[in-house]
């Protein structure tokens, strides 16, 4: 996964209002309970059903690491799906999102100013418009590249050109070598 698609997913888990369950049996049970059966849990992890049932029964209590990691994943990508969609809804409608990274930032600009990049430790809140076009290239799969034009596009607009006032010959914003990018909504 890439940078932006895991600090999304990490700023998603802390919308959480409650933890998802912490047993093995709890997490199957819960997965079992939203797709149907434990053969289709089954697939979803790789694993037989016979696994499945044994895990939900406390047969088996130590899955591989790999199927531990599935399980985990499994059990937080359904879990509060309606938390999650209000907390985005809401930066994208109304509350825009928060970018704290460090990075180098590199630019064009014009002739006789400094364009060389450097690195930068920024915390920026970028307006709802590009709350909802990071969601929306998320949900489309776009590449981690991508999504990370947007921000770099709103660090353009809102934190180089200060909405407008300043730094206008300014073009091309580019963030290379993160050394940490989260998300707060």
């Amino acid at each position: 996964m890439g940078e932006i698609k895991d600090a999304i997913e990490r700023a998603d888990r802390e919308s959480f209002t409650r933890e998802p369950p912490k047993t093995l049996k709890g997490r199957i049970g819960y997965l079992i309970k939203q797709l149907g059966s434990a053969k289709a849990v089954a697939a979803e992890l790789g694993v037989t059903a016979d696994s499945v049932n044994r895990y939900r029964r406390g047969a088996r209590k130590h899955p591989r690491a790999d199927v531990a990691a599935k399980i985990d994943d499994a059990v937080r990508a359904r879990w509060q799906p309606q938390v999650r969609k209000r907390r985005q809804k809401q930066a994208a409608t109304s509350g825009g999102i928060t970018v704290e990274t460090r990075a180098r930032f590199g630019y064009t600009a014009p002739v006789g100013t400094t364009d060389d990049g450097r690195f930068r430790r920024l915390t920026v809140h970028l307006p709802p418009a590009y709350a909802q076009r990071l969601f929306d290239a998320r949900d489309a799969g776009a590449s981690d590249q991508q999504m990370r034009g947007i921000i770099a596009e709103g660090f353009k607009d809102i934190y180089f050109q200060d909405g407008g006032g300043r730094a206008m010959g300014l073009s091309d914003v580019e963030i290379n070598d993160i050394d940490y990018l989260d998300l707060d909504y």
